[in-house]
């Protein structure tokens, strides 16, 4: 029973108060409000400087950011909760620009059509639609679906129609564009490689491979076939 009433309680940090910096720890925190009950205002701020090198030593990543000498003291009168008196070399913050709300930035609402495309494809089909009808015009046309044929294939199947394509251009420019009936598309070939990003999947191989297993797959059934 003796030992029980001796034992140190043990604290969780849920059970405490949250800290506003917790990059620097309970110890600041402690710290912090030992400055508090120094009274002499000039040793106060002589140990809030102490404080200020313990800081930048706990989080030293800070020095990479402008001023960051003004930020450590700012991040010293959070942590006292804005409740310090003290010769600074910078002015304290003060609390309503620390309540501000950030600026929003602004985002375009309108969705993307197709986001395997993604919205700069949108954009260049604006710039081909705005385009008089003619060779150029349809050469960008072409570019553009080569390009999003590759789109295609990274994110969606190993293979596609250019038919998909044309139609995906004409959809996506609300039918501001026709693509010429006459249009057509180089074809792809095997040993082209389609990378996935971040996936280390290459739709070109991926192709290959189903191809070589085709291949053997018929060369079995025709040898089960002799071999009856």
């Amino acid at each position: 029973m003796e030992g029980k009433e001796n034992s140190a309680k043990l604290y969780y940090n849920t059970e405490r108060e949250k800290l506003q910096m917790p990059e620097y720890g309970r110890n600041v925190l402690s710290m912090v409000e030992m400055l508090r009950e120094i009274e002499d205002k000039g040793k106060r701020t002589e140990q809030a400087r102490a404080v200020i090198k313990v800081m930048e030593m706990l989080n030293p990543q800070v020095r990479q950011q402008e001023d960051y000498e003004h930020k450590l003291w700012d991040h010293l009168y959070l942590i006292a909760g804005l409740d310090l008196d003290i010769d600074s070399p910078y002015p304290a913050p003060k609390p309503e620009v620390l309540q501000a709300k950030p600026v929003p930035i602004p985002l375009k609402d309108k969705p993307i059509k197709a986001t395997h495309y993604g919205r700069n494809i949108e954009s260049i089909i604006d710039l081909i639609a705005g385009e008089e009808d003619g060779e150029v015009k349809t050469a960008m046309i072409r570019s553009l679906a080569i390009y999003m044929r590759q789109q295609y294939l990274i994110w969606n199947k190993d293979s596609v129609a250019d038919e998909t394509i044309f139609k995906d251009i004409e959809r996506m420019s609300d039918y501001r564009i026709r693509i010429p009936e006459d249009l057509t598309l180089s074809k792809i070939a095997t040993d082209m490689s389609y990378s996935r990003p971040g996936m280390g999947i290459n739709v070109g191989q991926a192709v290959q491979k189903k191809n070589r297993n085709n291949r053997q797959n018929s060369r079995r059934n025709n040898n089960k076939k002799n071999n009856r």
